[in-house]
């Protein structure tokens, strides 16, 4: 069963880079790296979120390619998607932006 993207409304949360961008890694034994349909590179990032009432999350984000950022940036998650999954009586939520930037960069956007 394929999850149907939620969009995240991002105008009231303070993101911030806490780990640099690294490839995803599809098996730890082999070393394959998860690419997209189109053969790129899919990265994740560690960030955390905080909302408007102060409270923090650390959470993994999805991108094609490597963000122009690092640990300490401000960042702007440009189209940011949520994917709630289950798997074997436990679920979550995965998250996919469609560009992750520098905020300072990403005003112009």
């Amino acid at each position: 069963m394929r999850s149907v993207p939620i969009p995240v409304d991002t105008s009231k949360l303070t993101i911030t880079c806490v780990k640099a961008p690294r490839p995803r890694v599809l098996n730890k034994d082999t070393g394959e790296i998860k690419t997209d349909r189109n053969g790129n590179t899919v990265f994740e990032v560690t960030v955390s979120v905080e909302d408007e009432f102060g409270r923090i999350e650390l959470v993994k984000i999805a991108t094609t390619g490597e963000p122009p950022i690092g640990a300490g940036d401000a960042v702007n998650a440009v189209g940011l998607l949520g994917y709630v999954w289950e798997i074997a009586g436990r679920w979550g939520i995965s998250y996919r932006a469609s560009a992750l930037l520098p905020l300072r960069e990403a005003a112009g956007v």
